[in-house]
């Protein structure tokens, strides 16, 4: 996971239209009771309400100069849907669209997140989190909406060709993301058994991901692990940075549902999982991950098999 800056507003235009679609989707109706289940309480209430980062385009950013949607449902401490966008954001806007309500988003930190907890400030979360092991013990992983490796971006002038040259050395990445995880040789994910080949590297971590891609491209580190779309913006942007071509590891992008909701939130994960095959069916999520990244992220998620992580929704 973690944050980078805001597209272009030549690019901006061409989102605002996914933006529209707030409440254009199918109806999911619900035969629930909306006070003790999830589900029922979303279609019931009009909105669903969605973690979002306003700094990390391109998966979420703020769209300068965007005016709050009218007549909307959202609260006055949520965003509405013209006014953040990107490939985490506008997945979340397809969700609300077959649940046939409105999306508002809201910020709270990415550790708030990953902490399980949320007392129901919020619904669901979109924001390039991985389907992680050692996170279902607070949160439910839905099927995930796209795939990144998870690559090493060092220096533009270091000599490191192979992640294991940079063994011992000072390495960056987000704290209590599965990078950090990775270089700790704690991270346990779904898929091949993960190879940790850079050994006793000094882990240096950053709350954010900018800040740290900036430190490395200044060789304060020796390299930096994040998501591979996340260090070609920076480089997009400017930074003096190369990625090394072997990745670390390949994470799945999930969205995570609260285990300790005070609600029955069974049939609102499925539902979500039932709009996101949907929505790879359809390749609408494969036209998002080209329209913000340039490629195809999400085919490799739509043949994921969510059942295999042995997860148990109730």
């Amino acid at each position: 996971m973690k944050r980078g800056r805001r597209l272009p507003l030549t690019l901006v235009a061409a989102f605002l239209a996914l933006a529209g679609s707030a409440c254009g989707g199918s109806d999911s109706s619900s035969s629930g009771d909306p006070t003790t289940d999830k589900l029922a309480q979303v279609v019931d209430r009009g909105t669903v309400v969605l973690f979002t980062d306003p700094e990390y385009a391109p998966q979420s950013f703020a769209v300068d100069g965007a005016k709050r949607a009218a007549d909307t449902k959202c609260a006055a401490n949520e965003l509405t849907a013209p006014e953040i966008a990107g490939y985490d954001a506008d997945s979340g806007k397809l969700v609300a669209r077959e649940l046939g309500v409105e999306p508002c988003f809201v910020t709270p930190s990415w550790t708030e997140v990953t902490a399980g907890n949320w007392g129901d400030r919020w619904d669901l979360a979109y924001g390039s989190g991985a389907i992680d092991y050692g996170r279902m013990d607070v949160l439910y992983m839905t099927q995930p909406y796209y795939s990144t490796p998870n690559v090493f971006f060092v220096p533009k002038g270091s000599s490191a060709q192979e992640p294991t040259d940079l063994s011992g050395k000072r390495v960056g990445a987000c704290a209590g993301c599965t990078m950090e995880k990775y270089l700790r040789g704690t991270l346990d994910l779904p898929g091949p058994e993960i190879d940790f080949v850079v050994e006793n590297p000094e882990v240096v971590t950053f709350d954010t991901e900018p800040p740290g891609l900036a430190a490395t491209a200044d060789a304060k580190l020796d390299g930096f692990l994040c998501s591979e779309p996340v260090g070609v913006e920076e480089i997009t942007n400017g930074a003096k940075l190369r990625e090394l071509a072997t990745p670390a590891y390949v994470s799945y992008k999930t969205g995570y549902v609260d285990k300790s909701s005070g609600l029955d939130v069974a049939p609102f994960v499925e539902r979500v999982n039932e709009i996101v095959a949907e929505l790879h069916a359809s390749g609408e999520l494969k036209q998002l991950s080209t329209k913000y990244f340039g490629k195809d992220y999400a085919t490799a998620a739509g043949e994921f098999d969510l059942d295999g992580i042995g997860q148990t929704v109730g």
